[in-house]
């Protein structure tokens, strides 16, 4: 039987927490899964995967913790649930595969957001420091070189064009 996994992260924002468990949604076929959540299949495979190396916090055997919200949907004509109450998948190893393979695919890319955030800020740190600094570099050129106040002010104007067009350091 045929099925198709489909999952998702949201990452960040004022309303999630950074230092709770990420909050997991589970659908099957476009229904909520509420109840039994530690006897499923995509909750063992969320526990499962290695977050750490995605830039999420995870304790041993238990949710990844960080500001993130995981969704998971399984679609198939034939859904194999624990029981007839349909509140959790079973645990196929070819079902837990796949969640798996998708949850990894959506890690690497919270890693790559995560990642180029923090090249951000480091960039944004780094330029503030040198522009706190190029007035003086404008006025020590002025005394080394004799400059005049116009020449001074053109030598700042363009270290500051100079940074502006520059985007990594």
């Amino acid at each position: 039987n045929p099925f198709q996994i489909e999952a998702a992260l949201a990452y960040g924002g004022p309303k999630l927490p950074a230092e709770e468990i990420v909050r997991l949604f589970r659908f099957a076929n476009r229904a909520p899964l509420v109840y039994q959540q530690s006897a499923c299949a995509m909750t063992h495979s969320v526990m499962n995967t290695a977050w750490k190396s995605y830039g999420v916090q995870q304790s041993k055997g238990a949710l990844p913790a960080g500001p993130v919200l995981i969704v998971v949907h399984i679609a198939s004509a034939w859904v194999p649930f624990t029981s007839e109450s349909k509140e959790a998948i079973a645990h196929y190893p070819e079902i837990i595969k796949e969640i798996k393979l998708a949850l990894q695919d959506c890690g690497r890319q919270l890693n790559r957001f995560i990642r180029r955030g923090a090249k951000a800020k480091e960039e944004a740190k780094k330029r503030s420091y040198i522009e706190q600094y190029i007035p003086h570099i404008g006025v020590a050129l002025k005394e080394i070189l004799a400059l005049s106040e116009k020449e001074e002010d053109r030598v700042v104007d363009t270290l500051r064009d100079t940074l502006e067009k520059s985007r990594t350091f």
